[in-house]
């Protein structure tokens, strides 16, 4: 157990924020040019010098680029079609072909910004170069967009995914410990002498519970730290804010962990269980997928989403500064959730007096 609590979420910390990148880089892209011109080998140079593509082959041939496509060999290609730069010049407007591998659809979707993001700074270099100086067209000024990202004005995907992974980790900590307990008295036959004892089911499920918050609250202490000494993440919110929303989110999972240990006779039984409300949690929580693109049905299920209330609170407090009053409605609901659970797990524990 004692790897379990010190060791482990260390470790899956500093893998899972590598892993979990949002990011995509290294994308392997053809250009199909069959129009050879200067400004069709100038837009292929765009791609090469990006950081997210790898240039594998200029080609003259679309069909061996669609095998190549069909093969898996490449993620995209570019087709750049005779007469390209003719009608950049003469019209001001030409067509370029983007062929992408969509069996994955979000990272097409990304893909495809890239592309869309690169040719548009090509042809924002190239505009003012096209229009005939003799056409009587008075070249105004063109439109300026002038980017602003809050909150993570470097787009490093780290910010993001640390206090979300973290938030993971101290619920797989919390429920796999607290759902493991009560059901392993039962099993090592312990539980019969804390039956005769005169304390309440309300004082020893409170005695079960206290336990673990505080290695959960460790728990998330180190990750704090590993947090910001590895990943250089700056922490804009309060500290004491951040650690009362721990604490009201570990007595919300450690009540479910307590409620699912003791409805179950064997550990084996209490980790199958523990590991569908987890895998549920997680998956509906917005760590990997937004909430916004679920259906309204599974919205409504996660008002029930304890881990959903506290990844949105971290990513807040830590990211924006938020205090208190920015949070107070899903910190109250995830505190009516917990003392919900709390109690249903002290009406369930069946004391013999």
């Amino acid at each position: 157990m004692l790897p379990m609590i010190f060791l482990i979420p260390v470790i899956q910390l500093l893998v899972l924020v590598n892993a979990a990148n949002f990011e995509i880089k290294n994308i392997d892209i053809v250009i199909v040019d069959n129009d050879l011109s200067s400004m069709s080998k100038n837009l292929g140079e765009k791609f090469k010098g990006s950081n997210f593509f790898i240039v594998k082959d200029y080609s003259f041939d679309i069909n061996q680029a669609k095998l190549s496509l069909e093969r898996g060999e490449i993620e995209v290609f570019i087709h750049l079609q005779n007469g390209f730069e003719k009608s950049l010049i003469s019209e001001s407007s030409a067509d370029v072909g983007i062929f992408v591998d969509a069996v994955n659809s979000r990272n097409a979707g990304l893909i495809t910004g890239y592309i869309m993001r690169i040719i548009q700074n090509y042809n924002q270099e190239i505009l003012g170069e096209i229009i005939p100086k003799t056409s009587g067209i008075q070249k105004g000024k063109l439109i300026d967009v002038q980017e602003s990202y809050w909150y993570n004005p470097e787009l490093n995907y780290k910010n993001y995914m640390v206090p979300g992974i973290l938030v993971l980790l101290v619920t797989l900590i919390g429920m796999f410990l607290s759902g493991m307990n009560i059901v392993r008295e039962k099993e090592i036959g312990t539980i019969e002498q804390l039956n005769v004892t005169p304390i309440g089911k309300f004082q020893f499920i409170i005695g079960k519970l206290l336990p673990f918050l505080i290695i959960g609250l460790f728990e998330f202490t180190l990750g704090l730290i590993v947090g910001k000494l590895v990943f250089k993440i700056q922490i804009l919110g309060s500290i004491p804010l951040i650690y009362a929303m721990a604490t009201i989110f570990l007595f919300t999972v450690l009540g479910i962990g307590l409620l699912i240990s003791t409805m179950n006779d064997t550990q084996q039984q209490a980790l199958l269980v523990a590991y569908f409300f987890i895998m549920l949690f997680i998956l509906m929580s917005g760590l990997f997928t937004p909430l916004e693109s679920m259906p309204d049905w599974a919205l409504w299920l996660n008002k029930i989403n304890p881990v959903a209330y506290f990844l949105k609170i971290n990513r807040m407090i830590i990211m924006k500064g938020s205090g208190l009053m920015d949070v107070m409605k899903d910190a109250l609901s995830m505190l009516a959730l917990g003392i919900v659970i709390f109690n249903l797990a002290v009406l369930k524990y069946r004391k013999i007096v």
